[in-house]
Order: structure tokens, then sequence, then C-alpha cells
């Protein structure tokens, strides 16, 4: 089987009160013409309960754009729909249909599964879209061929289900331009990770919003270059004084090559000034969200928040 990778005074008295009280009505609703970037995993690797694996969304003119699909993206998403009593309706699972991988290490990729075929379940019914680095292609390939029975099952067997939702359409990319629609443009950039081969930072251009997304990146000018003028930089973070006290020789020369500190990320804010620095991928060992700030703002005086799943920024 073969799966290829879609009374007037009184009224005008309270019409400045009303227009005060718009801006949060939208927001309750899930304002479909204003960019939300919502977190709906802050972990990293560590099986954190109250930390799904890396995943954000760029929701805009009804539709979301994941980047990442760490563990428990499909369920975080579909907390904010509406069946669940969220406002999104953009993150109900049949409206999941593009992810952006930064790169494919598995906390960021193991809710591909997951991703590719619950949706499905749900009613999607387009293909899902996936670009990511070389590698990207073979991953889905192997997923979809690990999932030939139940594929086949839903497809010819007494569940009724479309011929359309489980397709995957892999799309390998490099530095550049990688996608534009009529609501967004997305850059990938690449940064330096360790030994990694491929790891990308997006940058994500909406009619009102630059959003820029890390992924896993240890610090570097790129970086600053990419958040200039950036209404929301997310960025992955380490606790500086908890590698220092906690972590044996090995394990912090791994997280100084790999990952950004503090420190570090405070440095890098205060060269790109985003209007808005949301942490996540967060390695607390120990600290509080506070610790975490408090290391910041010894270098940076920007506004800055601890992300959280389910937040919306």
């Amino acid at each position: 089987m073969r799966f290829p990778c879609r009374t007037l005074r009184p009224v005008l008295f309270l019409i400045p009160a009303l227009m005060l009280c718009i801006p949060a009505i939208l927001h309750a609703a899930g304002d479909s013409t204003r960019t939300q970037v919502i977190i709906l995993g802050a972990g990293n690797p560590n099986p954190d309960p109250e930390n799904a694996g890396p995943a954000v969304a760029i929701v805009v003119g009804g539709r979301a754009y994941l980047v990442d699909a760490g563990a428990g993206v499909v369920r975080r998403a579909a907390a904010m729909s509406p069946r669940y009593g969220g406002s999104v309706e953009a993150l109900a699972a049949r409206n999941l249909t593009r992810v952006f991988l930064t790169h494919l290490h598995s906390d960021h990729t193991v809710g591909m599964p997951d991703l590719m075929l619950t949706p499905w379940v749900m009613d999607r019914d387009e293909p899902l879209q996936v670009y990511g680095p070389e590698g990207t292609a073979r991953m889905v390939s192997h997923l979809l061929e690990a999932y030939t029975a139940d594929i086949h099952y839903r497809l010819y067997g007494s569940e009724p289900a479309n011929d359309q939702g489980w397709r995957t359409e892999a799309h390998e990319i490099d530095e550049g331009l990688v996608y534009r629609d009529s609501l967004v443009t997305v850059e990938a950039f690449r940064v330096p990770h360790g030994t990694w081969p491929v790891s990308f930072a997006y940058r994500f251009t909406t009619a009102d919003r630059i959003v820029v997304i890390s992924g896993d990146a240890r610090p570097c000018e790129k970086m600053a270059d990419i958040a200039q003028g950036a209404d929301v930089l997310v960025h992955e973070v380490y606790y500086a004084k908890g590698l220092e006290d906690r972590r044996r020789a090995d394990w912090k020369d791994y997280h100084q090559a790999h990952h950004t500190s503090t420190i570090e990320l405070g440095r890098l804010a205060a060269k790109a000034r985003p209007k808005l620095l949301v942490l996540y991928h967060v390695l607390y060992w120990g600290a509080s969200g506070r610790d975490l700030l408090d290391e910041i703002s010894t270098i940076y005086n920007g506004k800055v928040e601890v992300g959280r799943d389910l937040g919306i920024y």
C-alpha cells in the first residue's frame, strides 16, 4: 500500500465604555483578525506533566500554523477549541493542516504521528503539510508505514473515513522564504544547535505582527538580527545558576553548546529589542519563573513573560 507524501443620550454616554470593552470581548471570542501566538507546549524532553512538549501555534485569519509537534500537541490544541470549552476554532483538530519543524530532535517531533492521524479521525479532509529540514520526508514516510494497519482499516473497514486527511506531504526546506499565502509569510533561518546538522528558527510576518520562534539554539548574532522589529520573540532558555549549581561537567558542556542561558538571552534581547519576549523550552533546574525573570532582568529591561501551556501572547 502506497502512502503519497490538503433613548440616544444614554446610548451615546455608554459608547466610550463599550469601546474599551471591545478588545477584551474579541480576545475572549478568539478574534480571527489579530495574530495570536499560542504556546501549546512550553516543555522540553523532560516528561513534565504541567508542560507539554515544544509546540507553538501562530493563529491568524482563522488558520493555525504550528511550529514543532512535541508530545501532547493535538490535545493541547484541542483544549483551545470550542469543542472543549476554548475559543480558537482554528485549533480544532480537523483544522490542523500546517506544521513547520525547527529540527528533528524527538522532543520536537514525537507528536507527529498524533498530528498526522488524530485530526483525520476528527474529519480533517486535506493532507497535512509538513515543512522541515532534510530528513523530514524520510521520517514522514516511516511513520506512515508504521501505521499502515490503522490507515488501511479506517479506509477499508467499517469506520467511516475520508481518503485525504491521513495523507502527509513533506516539504524539505533550507534557509529563506519557505511558505507564503494570503495570511502569512514564513522565513527559515539556520541557527546553531551544537553539532545537530540543521536547526531552524522561523520568522512569521502577518498583516499586524512579526513573530519569531527560536527552536533550539545557542546564542548567535543571526538570532538578534532575525528578531529585530519583532512583536513577539519566543525563545528557548535555561536557568544559568541552575546549570552551574546542578549539572555535572559533561552536561554543562552540552547545554552551553546547544542552548541559551538566561544571561545570554538577556544580551540577545537587548540587541533585538522585541516588543515581547516569551520564554519556552525552559530548563528550570529548581528555579521558579520569577528566578528566570530576575536573571534576565540583570541584562535586559524589556517586557518578558515565562511561557505557559495554552498561554496567548
